[in-house]
């Protein structure tokens, strides 16, 4: 009876070593597709999980602050913390109208090429929704685009050969964008990005100029014009296609 004992330890030993092996020589074995970037991309997708990361730890530290706030007051004030929580929660998710330092942005058709006898092209859902995370991803807080407030549950898409937002057409030639920042100096950041990256030219390919205005010190985005559900308010996500 001891021997099959031992035996079935031994066994059970055996098998959960193996498995650990098995394991190790999975995570560390050359992956099925081989990866291609090169360092400076690496760098850059390094780079962007540190911002990710350094703004999980800056909402963290904010939350940690609004805590310690509601334990140390009176219950009196209690109430006062708590209202200015939730209105801020709703600005978020675009409940609410906000107003700060920002930019404008304008598309509109390029017309030296027009006049050349290039077409006019509407702006693809494609160039608009990557344009949009990378406005999230330079601390821009608010959006909104042609009159339409850029929430969580925001989808950018084509319907019947029309760019949406919301679901709602936005205009074929002429889109402005406004973009609420945190301080004037983010704002000022964010035009420096968007005046020296390259997606001014990828507009052009597509006939279209992006004028970039100059960072203002106020500026108003108007409340989402429509139903928000509780699941999403408190959850931010990128701007899907």
């Amino acid at each position: 009876m001891m021997n099959k004992q031992v035996v079935t330890r031994i066994t059970i030993v055996s098998f959960i070593v193996g498995l650990m092996v098995a394991v190790q020589y999975n995570t560390v074995k050359e992956p099925s597709e081989r990866d291609t970037r090169d360092s400076w991309e690496i760098r850059q997708e390094l780079s962007e999980e540190k911002k990710r990361h350094s703004q999980l730890l800056s909402e963290i530290l904010s939350l940690n602050e609004i805590v310690n706030e509601y334990k140390n007051t009176g219950t009196e004030d209690q109430g006062e913390i708590l209202t200015n929580t939730v209105e801020q929660l709703k600005k978020e998710a675009g409940l609410l109208d906000v107003t700060g330092p920002g930019v404008v942005l304008t598309i509109k058709p390029a017309m030296e090429l027009v006049q050349a006898g290039f077409p006019i092209k509407p702006i693809s859902p494609e160039l608009l929704y990557r344009l949009v995370n990378e406005i999230n991803r330079f601390d821009g807080q608010y959006i909104e685009i042609d009159g339409q407030r850029i929430v969580h549950t925001t989808a950018i898409r084509d319907i019947n050969g029309a760019t949406t937002v919301n679901g709602i057409p936005i205009s074929e030639t002429y889109v402005e964008i406004k973009i609420i920042t945190e301080t004037f100096e983010k704002a000022e950041k964010l035009n420096n990005y968007l005046n020296v990256s390259s997606f001014k030219d990828t507009f052009y390919i597509d006939n279209l100029n992006l004028d970039i205005g100059k960072p203002v010190r106020s500026l108003t985005i108007s409340e989402y014009d429509g139903s928000l559900s509780n699941e999403f308010l408190l959850h931010k996500t990128e701007i899907s296609n």
